[in-house]
């Protein structure tokens, strides 16, 4: 069997003589870029992030720290790998930092209320304009079509959707998606990315929610109508989805690991391009957001949460009426 070197990630014969896989450039290090950055520092490469203040990149190296003290916590890491992976990361507010990057992963996270869409391809463009023509891009998006996204590109064929699902640090797979205009290569070389983070790529045709966000949205939204029926408790419905049918997390559990607000975003553009109700966001979901409650960061959500766990008190249907 072949051992995969880092030379096979170049491109052409170009790219190779420059080097291989070597930086990684995120937009966005919010819970799930931190989870990215993390997972490709750990195998070696270099990381660089990009935010939107000075302040927020110190605060996020600072919870970065605290994920992996977490991890060390749990006999998962040692203190010398977390140093050794912080000091792959920096982070920074200038686009042209990710100009030596080979590949840049898009993953912003807006609270704005709306469709993303306008914005995930402003920073296509500004990502382009500073990158070398080699230099893969690819999204974190899972609702939206990278194809749509690549438009604006001045060679779109360089264009990869990459989705990581929640938690990415322990979710052993990623939904790698082939846009209209995607090359050959573009697409082998995330595929060899993916593994090389040690993620099973999961092959999908372009579809928005691919497999995972349009299966979770129906789920949490059918758990929400039970709720709300009175049928059963918070508890007693993510007892029974994870007792009862494996699941590491209950609908609930995981909506709010996710975030509701991210939920309701992602049931808002499924329900747009499908038209069908079974991806309108519930009532519940949506009263839980504007009221602040987005799940596990927040502090609230499903569950209320104490230092990061959830307490055995959990917030129902109708206190939020």
């Amino acid at each position: 069997m072949k051992t995969e070197v880092l030379e096979d990630y170049a491109l052409e014969k170009r790219a190779r003589q420059k080097g291989s896989l070597k930086k990684v450039g995120i937009i966005g290090a919010g819970t799930m870029g931190q989870d990215i950055a993390v997972i490709i520092s750990k195998q070696g490469i270099d990381v660089v992030f990009i935010d939107l203040t000075e302040e927020r990149v110190k605060e996020i190296f600072n919870e970065i720290s605290i994920r992996l003290d977490e991890i060390i916590s749990k006999w998962g890491m040692t203190k010398s790998e977390k140093r050794a992976i912080i000091s792959r990361i920096t982070g920074s507010i200038d686009y042209n930092d990710i100009s030596d990057c080979d590949l840049v992963i898009e993953s912003i996270n807006t609270k704005k209320a709306g469709s993303s869409r306008e914005l995930r391809k402003s920073v296509f463009k500004k990502i382009e304009s500073v990158v070398s023509r080699e230099t893969i891009l690819a999204s974190n998006t899972s609702t939206m079509m990278i194809s749509d996204l690549a438009e604006v590109l001045d060679y779109p064929d360089r264009a990869v959707g990459l989705h990581f699902i929640t938690p990415a640090i322990t979710v052993k797979i990623v939904e790698v998606v082939n846009g209209v205009k995607t090359s050959d290569k573009s697409y082998e070389f995330v595929l060899k990315f993916a593994k090389k983070i040690e993620k099973k790529p999961i092959i999908v045709h372009e579809s928005p929610g691919n497999i995972s966000t349009r299966l979770i949205a129906t789920l949490v939204n059918e758990a929400c109508e039970t709720l709300m029926e009175g049928i059963a408790s918070t508890t007693c419905i993510d007892t029974t989805m994870k007792k009862g049918y494996g699941m590491q997390f209950g609908p609930f559990e995981m909506a709010d690991r996710i975030g509701l607000d991210k939920m309701v975003k992602w049931m808002e553009n499924l329900y747009e391009e499908f038209g069908d109700q079974k991806f309108k966001p519930s009532p519940i979901l949506k009263r839980l957001v504007r009221y602040g409650f987005y799940g596990k960061t927040s502090g609230s959500g499903f569950y209320r949460y104490e230092n990061g766990l959830a307490t055995t008190e959990t917030i129902t249907y109708p206190e939020i009426k």
